[in-house]
């Protein structure tokens, strides 16, 4: 007979989970508790572990896209497509915070902002969103920015991307190879034309490329209900962290990590 230790019987759902530490990370600060304060406290820490498994997925197809595995990636883009429906679909919740309960204790949250969330930077900079000295204007100190700063300089998704491309006998320009590691890729009419071939003729091909498409709109999505609940809840005040709130917001809501496949859709 198998000996148990005594670590496999103690094993627990509450401690395999750590349940106990994790329903006492929620500390709102205002005094006494205002009502809503937990809800904006849980769905910010919700939106911060989707966040963590968006990054651990697309580490993943990362090497997918790389090694030209064309089943592993649809099922890994097929999981970041479900991810970010929820991410998106758990704003319904968010927006039953009226302006009165948000404001009874928004001045609580001193110079908090979502605006510091350095694993949604990760995400943008995974996805190949990026922008030379995006980081500078952030404290040097502030949690998360060396993991940020790496992503910046890292190959994103769009290069293992291209690499599948080149799999697939899609020419990749070289200047689109060679320019600095900070900078998105810029759309190419050379790459355009590669993937216009492979949509038409290839069908799996075809279902990677609208996986790609599904997941960079619903980024789009989770952007304009992100800017709606803070124009719903704040109007046009300044953020918590200076920002321009709504304004500094609208500004990103059309960023597109996957020009190309977007600029191919006339011509099909």
């Amino acid at each position: 007979m198998t000996q148990v230790t005594e670590e496999q019987e103690q094993l627990r759902y509450a401690n395999y989970l750590e349940l106990e530490t994790l329903l006492g990370l929620q500390h709102p600060r205002s005094d006494p508790p205002e009502h809503d304060e937990l809800l904006f406290i849980v769905f910010h820490q919700i939106s911060e572990l989707w966040f963590k498994q968006l990054l651990h997925e697309i580490d993943r197809v990362k090497p997918a896209f790389t090694g030209g595995h064309t089943f592993t990636a649809i099922g890994l883009l097929t999981r970041i497509r479900r991810i970010l429906h929820a991410v998106v679909n758990q704003m319904d919740i968010l927006e039953t915070l009226t302006p009165l309960g948000f404001s009874a204790f928004r001045n609580r949250l001193d110079t908090a902002s979502g605006f510091q969330s350095m694993q949604y930077r990760e995400l943008q900079f995974s996805l190949g969103m990026k922008r030379a000295g995006a980081l500078d204007h952030y404290p040097h100190d502030i949690a998360g920015i060396d993991r940020a700063r790496q992503r910046l300089e890292e190959p994103s998704l769009v290069d293992h991307f291209h690499d599948f491309l080149e799999h697939h006998g899609v020419e990749i320009p070289e200047e689109i190879r060679n320019r600095p590691a900070t900078e998105p890729a810029p759309p190419s009419p050379v790459i355009q034309a590669g993937l216009l071939d492979r949509y038409r003729a290839d069908r799996e091909l075809r279902i990677v490329f609208e996986l790609l498409t599904d997941i960079d709109e619903l980024l789009q999505q989770w952007r304009y209900r992100h800017v709606k609940v803070v124009e719903r809840t704040i109007g046009n005040k300044p953020g918590t962290a200076g920002s321009l709130g709504v304004a500094y917001l609208k500004e990103s809501l059309f960023l597109q990590a996957f020009p190309d496949l977007w600029a191919i859709r006339h011509d099909l």
